[in-house]
């Protein structure tokens, strides 16, 4: 089945290949279609010092590489341009007036920073040893008390909207193979991850299937889990297939698992990017199978 990958990472940021070897390894996988979604800078914002997101001083030179590759492979493979962009509660997101500026074909909006209730900026996805770290310090060892800040912290930037595709929205899991840090058929847990899709369907925002979890070994299905991928499609929210790639060979990793999450969950197409037109995404739609 030919499918597309709007969600990857390259040398710019936290990625391992360059923009041309990852269009060179899409083509040869005969994909749809590649879209580069860097890691958006967040130093010059927020003063955070990162070293996965995007540096703010080679934000224009990602831009005009991405744009270069289009140029390249036109004809050949769609290329499009697009960003990860990190809400940070009341620093940035996705809906500041910059992003709008910069002709991206399309944005993902992504929730990896929150801060702690001593003020301090962690990520949600950081090692199990370092997240742990900051449950037991920052929220006296309750798991759900930190879990409560990500999701009320989503729903804000859903609610911001001027996004196309919400990222891995329950990224929190990712080191809870085995249910290392929580259980995840908790009613708690499950009724702060349920108001996520609702808020998608009401602000016309996609969602993705992403399998970076699976591709880097840190989980054993996809983002989202299964009970919340039923409760996107019961809202009626269409769903993206990504690989969140990190190196050229990621592309198209265990897309066979994300088909049958998809199916199994009820739908029966993935969305795939074509581009934009008078300022909104537009999508054509692809029938799932097993092969």
């Amino acid at each position: 089945m030919i499918l597309a990958c709007i969600h990857t990472h390259s040398d710019f940021c936290d990625g391992k290949d360059s923009i041309e070897s990852c269009c060179q390894s899409a083509f040869d996988k005969g994909m749809d279609s590649i879209g580069f979604s860097a890691h958006s800078p967040v130093t010059g914002k927020t003063g955070i010092k990162s070293s996965w997101n995007l540096p703010d001083d080679k934000l224009h030179q990602y831009i005009d590489e991405v744009k270069a590759a289009k140029k390249r492979w036109e004809g050949r493979l769609p290329v499009h341009l697009g960003l990860e962009i990190d809400y940070i509660d009341g620093l940035m997101g996705p809906a500041d007036r910059d992003y709008m500026e910069m002709e991206l074909d399309f944005t993902i909006g992504a929730l990896h920073y929150l801060f702690s209730p001593k003020g301090e900026p962690f990520t949600v996805d950081n090692s199990a040893e370092k997240v742990s770290k900051v449950i037991n310090e920052a929220y006296d060892g309750d798991f759900f008390a930190m879990a409560e800040v990500y999701y009320l912290t989503l729903e804000k930037m859903i609610s911001t909207g001027s996004f196309d595709i919400l990222a891995h929205p329950d990224v929190i899991k990712k080191n809870n193979s085995g249910s290392a840090m929580f259980n995840e058929d908790d009613p708690d847990y499950r009724k702060l991850a349920s108001a996520i899709p609702p808020l998608c369907a009401e602000k016309g925002i996609l969602g993705e299937v992403n399998t970076g979890g699976l591709n880097r070994g840190r989980i054993n299905d996809c983002y989202p889990s299964q009970w919340l991928l039923e409760l996107f499609y019961s809202h009626g929210v269409d769903m993206v297939i990504n690989a969140d790639a990190h190196n050229a060979g990621e592309l198209d990793g265990h897309y066979d698992k994300a088909v049958k999450a998809m199916l199994d969950a009820g739908y029966s197409r993935s969305a795939i990017f074509t581009g934009r037109k008078e300022g909104k995404a537009v999508w054509k739609y692809k029938g799932l199978q097993i092969h």
